[in-house]
């Protein structure tokens, strides 16, 4: 089965804007910026054929080429990344397979969570979209709610049936859980990881679908499939001993530094 990723990336975010192209620096002092960096991660993915920035905007396009990235421009009209995706799956013809959404937030996504994902999808032929989900640990979890104390968006949780298919997503910490828990210690919270992997006919159809009350109040665009009455497969990935933050606002930088310093990245 082919398989296509696409980066959306978009200069006028509303929490963070210009943040494809705000710079992180390594462990070695070298810096690149957040789209460079989410297009080396979706790169090191094996199995995929092809790999593309999609933009509005001409500096993301301008830099993502200097780094020797293939672009799709696609209209300021998009809502989100989803929606980005499917323009750009069309623009390039169609034919894929599989179209996995790699947010252009998410650098330090390790290569098996897109394999996985993808692996996941093709082994559930009765669903349009799958997505990853992570175990939190103490450390993790105290983060998010750290964050949500102070008023930040630090990651998005996940609750999901027996059968793996997502009851729901939420940018509040969900579910409850009136214990606390050791840094190491694994926790029933499970922290999204923002990929996407959908079939052709789910990914051309939800742009055509009114976008719901739940994406709306929560910001999730894959609320708008659960809205529509489609499944979402939850996957949950494995850490592996590897850190993984998304970037989501400009106090995540020095939090992603560390983590990249600490992990070795360049």
């Amino acid at each position: 089965m082919s398989v296509l990723i696409v980066i959306p990336a978009r200069y006028a975010s509303t929490r963070y804007p210009g943040k494809p192209l705000v710079p992180l620096t390594g462990a070695t002092g070298v810096q690149r910026t957040l789209v460079e960096r989410s297009w080396r991660a979706a790169c090191s993915v094996q199995g995929v054929e092809r790999v593309v920035v999609a933009t509005d905007d001409n500096r993301i396009k301008q830099a993502a080429e200097g780094f020797g990235a293939e672009v799709v421009m696609t209209s300021e009209s998009c809502a989100n990344g989803t929606e980005r995706c499917a323009e750009a799956h069309a623009k390039l013809g169609g034919g894929y397979d599989i179209v996995v959404n790699l947010q252009g937030d998410a650098p330090l996504t390790p290569h098996w969570f897109v394999e996985d994902l993808v692996a996941g999808l093709r082994a559930a032929p009765n669903m349009g979209l799958a997505t990853p989900v992570l175990r939190c640990n103490g450390e993790t979890l105290n983060s998010l709610l750290a964050d949500r104390k102070a008023g930040r968006v630090g990651g998005t949780t996940a609750v999901f049936a027996a059968d793996h298919s997502a009851l729901y997503f939420s940018k509040e910490v969900l579910p409850f859980c009136a214990d606390s828990f050791a840094d190491g210690e694994k926790t029933p919270v499970y922290h999204h990881v923002g990929v996407y992997a959908y079939r052709p006919e789910a990914l051309a159809a939800y742009p055509d679908w009114k976008t719901g009350p739940l994406e709306q109040l929560e910001g999730l665009e894959q609320l708008r499939f659960m809205e529509n009455g489609r499944k979402v497969l939850c996957v949950e990935v494995e850490a592996r001993g590897r850190e993984f933050w998304e970037l989501n606002n400009p106090e995540d930088v020095p939090r992603l530094e560390a983590m990249m310093k600490k992990m070795g990245y360049e």
